[in-house]
């Protein structure tokens, strides 16, 4: 009992405080603040085109067929790069798809889709995947430049204006990649 009624055993000693606040407390923000800094820097280091082109699986494959694709060179100048398209652009959903991308990770280690023969098996199954998450979202990341409140109805086709109507698109369960799979990169073989 002696430890518990005696102060001096379980008090913090006065030179621990630095201008009222313990020390180990000061420390462990300011770790947090380096942990939280470091982290949000990789997040963002690995969600530019550069990172995503840097396995020549991407590189000479899907990329060459982006840049010849309209969100590589569009008419306005203003270009989409892959994350635009394959990362969400909230927080919590970024992070849960780049602990899925984990797994492109291990293919890449793997070597699963390592040459060109190999990356052409494996397409569909890959395509397929990506527009399966895309209609999940209701095409999330199209509508962070497209927004269907911007566009200019009076400008598309006849057939444009009337896939593009919100109500049309609703009722008949659509979101933007049941129509424009392949816009950016070869369609698969067997999508053809």
């Amino acid at each position: 009992m002696k430890l518990f009624s005696n102060p001096k055993y379980w008090s913090i000693p006065k030179r621990w405080y630095f201008f009222g606040i313990p020390l180990g407390a000061l420390i462990f923000f300011i770790l947090g603040i380096i942990f939280w800094g470091g982290f949000n820097t990789a997040l963002e280091m690995t969600n530019t085109e550069k990172f995503c082109i840097s396995c020549h699986e991407m590189e000479n494959t899907v990329y060459q067929e982006y840049k010849k694709s309209p969100h590589y060179n569009p008419v306005s100048g203003v270009s989409a790069s892959c994350p635009d398209c394959h990362v969400p652009k909230q927080y919590i959903p970024k992070l849960a798809r780049k602990i899925a991308a984990s797994t492109e990770v291990w293919h890449t280690i793997i070597g699963t889709i390592d040459t060109p023969e190999k990356f052409e098996k494996h397409r569909a199954e890959m395509a397929e995947r990506v527009w399966a998450k895309m209609k999940a979202t209701d095409s999330r990341e199209c509508r962070n430049c497209h927004s269907e409140a911007r566009m200019n109805l009076a400008k598309q086709s006849k057939r444009a204006r009337k896939k593009h109507n919100i109500e049309y698109m609703r009722k008949k369960n659509k979101t933007c990649i049941d129509c424009h799979k392949g816009i950016a990169h070869n369609m698969p073989e067997d999508e053809e």
